[in-house]
């Protein structure tokens, strides 16, 4: 009885250790709703598709300052505008090589019409795109370039700095 427990134990602990990417599929309500949010929290949002090499470039520097902030209240969110189809056979695969451990949604929401300006008004289309913001704070920043990780940094702390 104690080995077999011993089994169960070992296999649950194991699985809670797995390095594959989930990627959860979201249409722009999920958004919506963070960026009505009255939370504290700091957003960093970053659009970005497998299929654009500046977006691909930049994905570094956004992991980087992720993990330079862990603890403190800012939220990264890589929401992908890859093609729904290719989720399990090319995004979730991409993000796995990459070691990317980040949360990350992949947008099912093609009236790009419907939803880009409320993203941010000045917001063009073009990838990659990256909106900070802290609704409490009130404040907000977009890019419509691909970041360096300096540029990133100095954008976001600003938010942090005021908390």
């Amino acid at each position: 009885m104690l080995k077999h427990l011993f089994w169960i134990m070992l296999f649950l602990s194991l699985a809670g250790k797995s390095t594959a990417q989930t990627v959860q599929v979201v249409k722009f309500d999920a958004l919506d709703a963070l960026l009505k949010s009255s939370s504290d929290t700091t957003y960093v949002i970053n659009f970005w598709a497998t299929w654009c090499k500046p977006c691909v470039h930049e994905l570094p520097g956004f992991c980087k300052m992720d993990s330079m902030y862990k603890g403190q209240k800012i939220k990264l969110i890589l929401i992908s505008m890859d093609f729904v189809k290719d989720v399990h056979s090319h995004l979730e695969p991409f993000l796995k090589q990459k070691k990317m451990m980040n949360t990350v949604w992949l947008l099912n929401d093609p009236d790009y019409n419907a939803w880009i300006d409320k993203v941010d008004p000045s917001w063009g289309g073009s990838l990659p795109a990256t909106l900070v913001f802290n609704n409490k704070m009130k404040k907000r920043t977009f890019h419509e370039e691909e970041l360096t990780f300096e540029e990133l940094n100095n954008t976001v702390k600003p938010y942090i700095t005021a908390h």
